[in-house]
Parts: C-alpha cells; sequence; structure tokens
C-alpha cells in the first residue's frame, strides 16, 4: 500500500497504477459498468453514513452524482483541485475520498471551487466522501488499519465522543524507540514526538488525524503513549505536563489508509478497477 514517501515532494500528485482483480475477473468486467445507485447503496450501508454523527462539512455520503454509471474507482485523501484534475484526467469513474468539497460550508461556486465542480461534471466523475464514518470502521478505518499496521496487539474501540467510538487502543511491547521508528516504516517519514511518557510503552491510543487537541482526555483513558495526526501546538506542552508519549504522525500521512482499503474492497465487490492518487501536503 502507498505511503506518503512514495510520492517524493509534497503538492506532486503520484497517480498509483490500477489495480485489478484476477485475468478472468478482468477480462469479465472489462466493458462492465456498474450504476452508481449501488455502489453509493452499499458504501451508506456499510459504513454507517445515516447513524455516525459528524462535522456539518464533512458533508458524508455521495457529495457529487455523475450520469448513473462507474467503470473505474479513484482513491484519495482529499478532494482538492489538483486531486479532481487528475481524476478527471481519465474520464468518468468515482472518486472517494476522505475530506470531502464541502468542508468550508456553503460557498459561492466561484474560482477553484468553481473549476473543480466544473471539470468532475464534464468528465463525469462522481464524488464519495466519508469522514469519520470511515475513520472508525472496524475494517477499513483510517485508525484500525494504522494501528494493525504498527503492530499494535489487542485491539480494542476508545475515546466516546457524542455516543461514537473515536480511537483505537492497543497494546505494545517496547521501547518508545521502537515505536516511533515502526510509525516511521509505516507512514514513511518520521513523527514529531513528545517523548514524555515512560520509554517502555505499554498501552498506545490513535486517533489519526487532527486530534491532538484531545490529549487530556486521552491521557484520561489510561494510555501511555498518543498517536494522531498533528494538534495545536499547545497540546505539546500540555502532553509534557501531563507525562504521555505524544506522536504527531502527519494529519494526511495519518489518513492515507482508509479511502485505499475501502477502493480495494469496493473493487473486489463489484469488479471494478481502482487506483490511488497520492497527493501529500506534508501536514
Amino acid at each position: 500500500m502507498p505511503t506518503p514517501s512514495d510520492s517524493g515532494t509534497c503538492g506532486a500528485i503520484v497517480v498509483v497504477p490500477m489495480e485489478l482483480l484476477s485475468l478472468s475477473s478482468r477480462h469479465r468486467y472489462a466493458h462492465a459498468m456498474t450504476p452508481l445507485a449501488d455502489l453509493v447503496s452499499y458504501l451508506d450501508c456499510e459504513l454507517r453514513i445515516a447513524e455516525i454523527p459528524d462535522y456539518p462539512g464533512a458533508m458524508n455520503g455521495l457529495q457529487l452524482a455523475n450520469d448513473g454509471k462507474v467503470g473505474r474507482i479513484v482513491a484519495a485523501v482529499d478532494a482538492s483541485l489538483p486531486v479532481i484534475e487528475a481524476a478527471a484526467a481519465d474520464g468518468p469513474g468515482l472518486l472517494i475520498v476522505h475530506h470531502g468539497m464541502f468542508w468550508q460550508g456553503a460557498q459561492p461556486l466561484t474560482g477553484a471551487f468553481y473549476r473543480k465542480i466544473k471539470i468532475a461534471m464534464e468528465a463525469g466523475l462522481a464524488v464519495y466522501s466519508a469522514h469519520l464514518p470511515l475513520d472508525i470502521h472496524p475494517e477499513w478505518g483510517n485508525n484500525i488499519q494504522l494501528a494493525k499496521a504498527v503492530g499494535l496487539d489487542d485491539l480494542e474501540p476508545f475515546f466516546e465522543q457524542k455516543g461514537t467510538l473515536l480511537g483505537i487502543r492497543g497494546a505494545w511491547s517496547g521501547t518508545r524507540d521502537e515505536l516511533a521508528a515502526s510509525l516511521r516504516s509505516v507512514l514513511g517519514s518520521p513523527a514529531h514526538l513528545c517523548p514524555a511518557g515512560p520509554e517502555t510503552v505499554r498501552s498506545v491510543g490513535i486517533i489519526t488525524g487532527g486530534a491532538g487537541s484531545e490529549v487530556v482526555k486521552v491521557a484520561a483513558l489510561g494510555v501511555d503513549s498518543f498517536v494522531t495526526g498533528e494538534g495545536p501546538h499547545w497540546s505539546y506542552s500540555l502532553a509534557e505536563e501531563l507525562g504521555i508519549n505524544v506522536f504527531y504522525g502527519g494529519h494526511y500521512a495519518t489518513e492515507t489508509f482508509g479511502v485505499q482499503v475501502l477502493a480495494k474492497a469496493l473493487g473486489e465487490q463489484f469488479g471494478c478497477p481502482w487506483q490511488f492518487l497520492d497527493h501529500p501536503t506534508g501536514l
């Protein structure tokens, strides 16, 4: 599975080649088109889109329709203009993202926002977004995928907020430096570390993305090391006072896992080729 290190510099887009099914399946679906409604229904159900509360701007689910047919799936972290330009270059398809097109709320259809909507519509590119529903999914989620990749054991959901468990907690039998090395290998670059907790790590909590501001609540739940993407400046100083290790792995880097696993699962379910567009921000 590609990591941010595969793309070299921030801002560049790396188009990971299409991943197909077996040769026989490839032949069978060479000219097949899947109804967009079937893909959306499957995703809405499996991700529990209607059940999981989220930031209103996330607007989870289908954000932009096409003419109703999909022959390929593209995965990316962000529905940014460069990503949509690259995804649309090959024509009709379904773009699955973690951060959708409406984070800023209602806005005029002008400038870059107008261009990416226009480009997607002219190309027949549908856009589907899944934020928290993908973070917390027990199989495809960013949290569970990162936890497994790092090598945590005895995994269980933790960190309740508004009735939803937003993170994954697991056991680590090793040192803080060994955990840092594992994260570096998985993420493709070193995590920024606040080494305020024990050198021998036992319990690790993971909440991908921008959860550094939750360090107080995380520490209160008994983990000695916290892995997240990013946090505000003050979260580092607070972690020192709380005596907890915090690994800031990068918002983008910690959230490349879910969209890829989801696109692969969808491709296998419906016989569609899929690819990942890696467009790292370095943040």
